[in-house]
């Protein structure tokens, strides 16, 4: 365990047309001996949440072989209604002092500036690697084992996506977009807060175990270090006790990808299976792993995959209303409650 960090708060708010400016400012507390006309700025352009940039001094582009890389992540817009900063910013000095996560400098006043992680994201062929699964459920085993006494213990899924439905517009402002909605022919409101109640019904009587979970592994959360053969995980905006068969069947949700969609990726019985294999010995601490609790814990994550496909569909509504990112956020809601209720009989019929 490492020492607990001293963390510098600086009073700059960055506005999303001056990112580059702003994390000039920002950097005058953290790096005051650069100097500006020195700093290299790489704005990252994949994220849906918040925007990103990379700052480094008198280097190029080449961040994997530089010594000091601050990341200046700034908030989206009205993302405050979906994510709790506070404890963001505590789960990431917990996993920081664990050795589980990128120290982090200072926030400011609408976002966190925190040290840059060499390597590269997984992708819809590395997240299947013999070389880096087992890193990542070896990861997540050793994540999901951590207690973080100030959090309590419960599964945030249930309240979280209640919140996310509340927070969902009856109407979008924006008319093309209340078209759009009508035109994927999307479910209300009522219909949501109807199916949501159905499935946590059904999947509360399961009893999955109670973890701490980060509960946003899609593939450009997880960095890969070739020459340290290592994963680490990043972005820990919604890290939360919750259960630790949701945090896996997230993961494989994430298989699918972001950009462009495929659920037919998702993965199949066999990797599965060895995928939890590496998981249980890790969590158990022993090299000796039962068949029956490899299938009871396989059987657990497809059920819970259902309440990811649930959540992100719901986050995805609330985000269509109020994000400035070019990001079709209602076609990835559409997408993702498609596959929910394509999948739904067949993974809740598993026993």
């Amino acid at each position: 365990m490492r020492g607990v960090q001293e963390l510098p708060h600086c009073p700059v708010t960055i506005e999303e047309n001056e990112i580059k400016n702003g994390a000039a400012e920002v950097l005058k507390f953290i790096r005051p001996k650069w100097e500006k006309d020195q700093i290299n700025y790489k704005m990252f352009t994949d994220g849906i949440t918040n925007k990103l940039v990379a700052c480094s001094y008198k280097n190029g582009d080449d961040l994997q072989n530089t010594d000091d890389v601050v990341l200046v992540r700034v908030y989206g817009a009205k993302t405050d209604l979906l994510i709790d900063r506070q404890a963001e910013t505590r789960n990431l000095k917990v996993m920081h002092n664990a050795g589980y996560a990128p120290r982090l400098y200072a926030t400011f006043e609408n976002g966190l500036a925190y040290e840059y992680v060499p390597g590269v994201t997984l992708n819809t062929d590395t997240c299947r690697s013999l070389s880096i699964y087992p890193l990542v459920a070896s990861m997540l085993a050793r994540m999901h084992r951590l207690e973080c006494g100030e959090m309590p213990k419960e599964a945030m899924v249930w309240t979280k996506c209640r919140q996310f439905i509340q927070l969902a517009p009856d109407v979008f402002m924006d008319a093309a977009k209340q078209r759009r909605f009508i035109q994927l022919k999307l479910p209300s409101k009522a219909e949501l807060f109807k199916e949501f109640s159905s499935l946590e019904e059904n999947l509360k009587q399961l009893k999955s175990p109670v973890v701490f979970c980060h509960n946003d592994l899609l593939l450009g959360n997880m960095i890969y270090n070739d020459g340290k053969k290592a994963v680490t995980f990043i972005d820990y905006e919604y890290a939360a006790y919750n259960h630790q068969a949701f945090d896996i069947g997230n993961h494989f949700n994430e298989f699918a990808g972001l950009s462009n969609v495929d659920y037919n990726l998702y993965p199949d019985e066999d990797f599965q299976r060895a995928w939890i294999k590496v998981y249980l010995s890790e969590f158990n601490s022993s090299a000796e792993v039962k068949e029956e609790e490899i299938q009871e814990l396989y059987i657990l994550v497809n059920k819970f995959a259902l309440t990811s496909h649930f959540l992100w569909a719901t986050w995805a509504f609330v985000q269509a209303e109020h994000s400035t990112i070019d990001f079709d956020y209602l076609k990835y809601a559409s997408d993702r409650l498609n596959e929910y209720f394509k999948r739904k009989d067949q993974f809740l019929a598993m026993k």
